[in-house]
């Protein structure tokens, strides 16, 4: 199972960075989350610089791709070359993103007929993209989920982790990161947003 969060220069660390540890509460053999960027380093939109762990190309081979959001997701859009890269079947791949990883899943035609999440600043872009903006934190239409506002992160990591692994070990690694004295509130309220999305099937665990 690899899990590529696409992670491009002027990236919000919140985004990447929460859905890189929670989904890292899954310890299995074959089991890997990487940051993915279409460079060797990327800076962050606080100066944190990162070593990418997979590229870009990596990502159609992954079984989950998910899209945080930055400061320059706009210029990363017009890059024909990054955008080629992306050659993602929701088919076959769970595909996430949230805030301005919104816009790269409505330009790559992911998101046509289908509402989605996103955060204040990028909603005119996304709508200008023919997308129906929602007003709520998380929404899934089959294997493509958003999100909206940087720390709904734990939402498309729970939808993840509840697609592949199970309701039971999304609701254990949302109790492990949630705050003392508020976890049980905490899971029931990420999961209420999750699980009216999740397929009425069992998960299936991806080689």
């Amino acid at each position: 199972m690899h899990i590529a969060i696409v992670t491009a220069e002027g990236f919000n660390e919140l985004d990447s960075f929460i859905a890189l540890g929670i989904l890292n509460r899954i310890r299995r053999p074959g089991w890997r989350v990487s940051i993915c960027s279409p460079s060797a380093t990327v800076t962050s939109m606080n100066g944190v610089t990162v070593h990418a762990q997979s590229r870009l190309g990596d990502a159609a081979a992954a079984d989950v791709v998910l899209f945080g959001s930055g400061m320059q997701t706009r210029e990363f859009v017009a890059d024909a070359d990054h955008m080629a890269a992306l050659v993602l079947d929701p088919s076959r791949q769970l595909i996430g993103a949230q805030c301005s990883g919104t816009l790269v899943l409505a330009k790559l035609g992911l998101l046509r007929g289908v509402p989605a999440c996103t955060d204040l600043t990028t909603r005119p872009w996304v709508v200008e993209a023919g997308v129906d903006v929602l007003e709520q934190p998380f929404f899934a239409a089959g294997n493509v989920a958003t999100a909206g506002g940087c720390l709904s992160s734990h939402y498309l990591a729970a939808w993840v982790i509840a697609r592949t692994e199970g309701v039971e070990a999304a609701r254990s690694a949302i109790h492990y990161v949630a705050p003392v004295g508020e976890k049980e509130g905490y899971v029931e309220r990420a999961m209420a947003h999750v699980e009216r999305y999740l397929p009425a099937v069992p998960a299936v665990h991806a080689a």
